[in-house]
């Protein structure tokens, strides 16, 4: 036996042959050849008859149909592929029946991308008849409709559970206005039963003296009086307000005034009431500070500190920034956003730089801050200025002092600055003394008055 006679004979007990079944010769064959061929043919994937494979066609068929966004689809039926389990059929009852409750396809699209579970039948079915007691001159708007299918869905609350709430509003006066901004801000109230629903009612207005309509704009403004655990909170603040000397009176004043006083947290209005009191300012300052009495300055100041807390200032430093400039109470809420995002956008200024320079809120827009920038955004760009203008250097000097340092030496920067420029008139702000209302008018002498004159003096000499 030859050396490769042998290697052929051990290599065959290594590598056994492979058995491929051949249908027309009825056995099998043992060539390895076409076993590796075999392998590298590329069959077919053979899908179950129940494959989620074979809806995705009819379900995006149907989305699209309904006029679900085609680019935004393949990413929802990513994100949701329960749906695919579904049956198309059903799927499209469904969506007649969001159809039915509000026909517009925004509202539709809205409520399929925020809620996908609306398109299960299941789920949806019970709101097949519509939503009724409430049709007969309700008019829901569309983001209600859908906070109150997204809370049924997601807690699988019954429809007579869902509406019970709604109705009893009804029943209360409450206006459609009203109901919609309920739930479109505070769709919870829809798991409240009915029974709760008017015990809140009965407590704000037995608690404050109010009556139905003055209730109906009080929830239209602060939707939060049907809050779970109001009451609670009610009954504690009405505690600290008799503690501070308020009586029911200028309470109820103030509540019709502005119903977001409910929101107050307890012991925020004592804390406002202590800065006021801690205020180291001018007389005339403080007098118009609590010029409609104590209770609106405190709350004056609370919506101060709000707004500074939203855009981004700790609490304790809200509240030294109120302290150290007063004046900034006196303007009104709105002048207070103007400058701050007037700040943060055009002047590209931190928002911490308030807490350093509290001034900067307490000036007039138009007439200080707005005509500073102007001129040192100008000389900034022609290269005008040696150094860098902070927010200090901008709001602190004086006006004849920034005026020396910065617009005198630049004629052009005078129309931009305007109050000391040369072709500006400086109106006095004080009033017009008496005695020149009472001076005698100079009319002009005529020559005969003037020859009158000389004869009468002629005659005395």
């Amino acid at each position: 036996m030859t050396s490769r006679s042998v290697r052929f004979f051990f290599t065959s007990f290594s590598n056994p042959p492979t058995l491929i079944p051949n249908p027309s010769l009825r056995c099998f064959c043992t060539n390895t050849t076409t076993v590796k061929r075999k392998s590298q043919v590329q069959y077919p994937l053979q899908f179950q008859e129940k494959s989620p494979q074979r809806n995705l066609i009819a379900v995006s068929c149907l989305l699209k149909k309904y006029g679900f966004p085609a680019l935004e689809l393949t990413n929802f039926l990513e994100k949701n592929r329960r749906l695919l389990n579904l049956d198309p059929a059903k799927i499209e009852i469904s969506l007649k029946i969001l159809l039915s409750l509000k026909p517009s396809q925004e509202f539709l699209v809205s409520m399929i991308s925020s809620c996908p579970r609306v398109l299960e039948y299941d789920a949806i079915k019970k709101w097949e008849g519509g939503i009724r007691g409430l049709e007969e001159g309700s008019n829901l708007s569309s983001l209600a409709i859908r906070n109150i299918l997204e809370v049924s869905v997601k807690f699988e609350l019954d429809y007579d559970c869902v509406l019970g709430s709604l109705k009893c509003l009804k029943d209360l006066g409450v206006s459609d206005i009203t109901i919609n901004k309920v739930l479109e801000t505070h769709s919870m109230v829809t798991m409240m039963c009915a029974d709760k629903v008017r015990d809140n009612f009965e407590f704000v207005v037995d608690a404050f003296g109010i009556d139905n309509v003055e209730f109906d704009r009080i929830l239209r403004v602060y939707p939060g009086v049907l809050v779970f655990g109001i009451q609670n909170k009610f009954k504690r603040l009405l505690d600290e307000f008799s503690v501070l000397g308020f009586n029911m009176e200028v309470v109820k004043k103030q509540l019709i005034r502005d119903p977001r006083i409910l929101a107050l947290e307890v012991g925020e209005l004592s804390r406002c009431l202590e800065l006021l009191k801690s205020l180291k300012c001018r007389e005339a300052i403080k007098k118009d500070i609590f010029h409609d009495g104590a209770f609106k300055a405190g709350y004056e100041v609370k919506l101060r500190v709000d707004c500074l807390r939203n855009h981004g200032i700790a609490l304790r430093d809200a509240y030294s920034v109120l302290w150290k400039e007063p004046r900034v109470i006196l303007y009104n809420l709105d002048d207070v956003e103007r400058k701050i995002e007037f700040l943060l956008h055009v002047m590209k200024v931190d928002i911490q730089c308030l807490v350093e320079v509290p001034e900067y809120l307490g000036v007039n827009f138009e007439k200080h801050i707005l005509p500073r920038f102007k001129v040192i955004d100008h000389l900034r760009s022609i290269g005008g200025l040696g150094d860098e203008v902070g927010l200090r250097e901008l709001i602190k000097p004086s006006r004849m002092k920034f005026y020396n340092l910065y617009v005198k030496p630049y004629p052009e920067c005078e129309s931009m600055y305007g109050r000391f420029s040369r072709d500006t008139a400086v109106r006095s702000q004080h009033p017009v003394g008496m005695w020149k209302l009472f001076k005698p008018q100079n009319n002009p002498k005529s020559r005969v008055d003037i020859m009158n004159i000389k004869s009468y003096m002629d005659s005395l000499a």
